[in-house]
């Protein structure tokens, strides 16, 4: 699966200009987290300094409980880190859950170890030395308990492999974090903060694992590899509990309202987190170019002909236009 968020495709097949949609493709928060008073004007004319990073490293770990053992790095964006990971995990047979975000992928088989795929976690290929999972999954929001995860990683690490965690969703998913529960397990796992806090432009994102792991990584990260913004408004939003309990709460309320939207214009709402919602009907191709006629630009997916995903529409009158628009779209049909 592909990332969304692009509106070049929808444009130049539908027509219109980027504003004149309404862009349901991805999984990020609409409603991005206040940046006004967050960035100093020195953040934008000096280079970034260690102390700054030293402070968002640890807005990070009390952020996301990552136990003082394991070591942190900060990247700008998940895709960078874990682009880096197949030259510095363990020689030997790579598989992966799915579907899932097509990147994991990606990244394995350019380095010429293309993962084997498998669908349940209880059915782990007995060789496997390297498992990527995303948890909770995108797109349909499967969750994997703290124990079943911890007895992979057990499983791995007396392989001398590693458990590669996406948790790239997880904090709208409270509880599903496997960080706080690590030990001495061979595992990495991948933070981003684009997501939930809605600013996936400032491209941030966050490894933790065992030092050795992230004493490399950081090596091969050049310096000054994240802005001085990032640094401040990262820290600033990590460190924000307050906005984190309130946003978690108004987005669970928000998805709710899609759901049932969804549900009243005939779709089955099977699957998602509260940033989307995954629905199942006959002919999602159809439904999503008939939106797309409309200005609204949605996703699905070529392994599953009847899944289309929905990201949150954000306000009340983008929520209408939504209805209206599957309203119109079912009469066509």
């Amino acid at each position: 699966m592909e990332h969304g968020g692009d509106l070049t495709s929808a444009t130049e097949r539908f027509g219109g200009e980027p504003d004149d949609w309404l862009d349901l493709s991805t999984g990020i928060n609409p409603h991005a987290y206040p940046v006004a008073g967050a960035v100093s004007q020195k953040a934008w004319t000096a280079l970034p300094a260690g102390a700054a990073e030293e402070r968002l490293l640890a807005a990070a770990r009390a952020a996301y409980k990552v136990p003082d053992h394991l070591g942190l790095v900060a990247a700008p964006g998940t895709q960078v880190l874990l682009s880096l990971l197949p030259r510095l995990l363990p020689d030997g047979p790579v598989a992966l859950a799915s579907p899932t975000y097509s990147s994991h992928r990606k990244v394995w088989s350019r380095d010429g170890r293309s993962p084997v795929e498998f669908s349940s976690v209880y059915a782990l290929p007995a060789d496997a030395r390297i498992v990527l999972l995303v948890n909770p999954n995108n797109p349909d929001g499967r969750l994997i308990d703290v124990k079943s995860l911890l007895d992979i990683a057990d499983t791995l690490t007396a392989r001398g492999g590693f458990l590669v965690l996406d948790e790239a969703f997880a904090d709208v998913v409270p509880g599903a974090s496997l960080l706080p529960h690590l030990g001495d397990q061979n595992v990495v796992v991948l933070r981003s903060f684009g997501k939930f806090y809605g600013l996936a432009g400032l491209r941030l994102g966050f490894l933790a694992g065992p030092s050795p792991v992230t004493a490399r990584i950081s090596a091969l990260l050049e310096s000054w590899c994240l802005s001085g913004p990032a640094l401040e408004i990262g820290t600033a939003a990590l460190r924000d509990t307050d906005w984190q309990d309130r946003m978690n709460r108004q987005i669970a309320d928000e998805m709710a309202d899609l759901t049932l939207t969804l549900s009243a214009h005939g779709l089955s709402v099977f699957g998602g987190t509260p940033l989307y919602a995954l629905a199942g009907l006959r002919n999602a191709r159809g439904l999503h170019e008939a939106l797309a006629r409309r200005r609204i630009w949605t996703r699905i997916f070529d392994y599953a002909p009847t899944w289309m995903r929905f990201g949150l529409p954000g306000s009340a009158d983008n929520l209408q236009r939504l209805s209206d628009a599957l309203a119109d779209a079912q009469r066509e049909h």
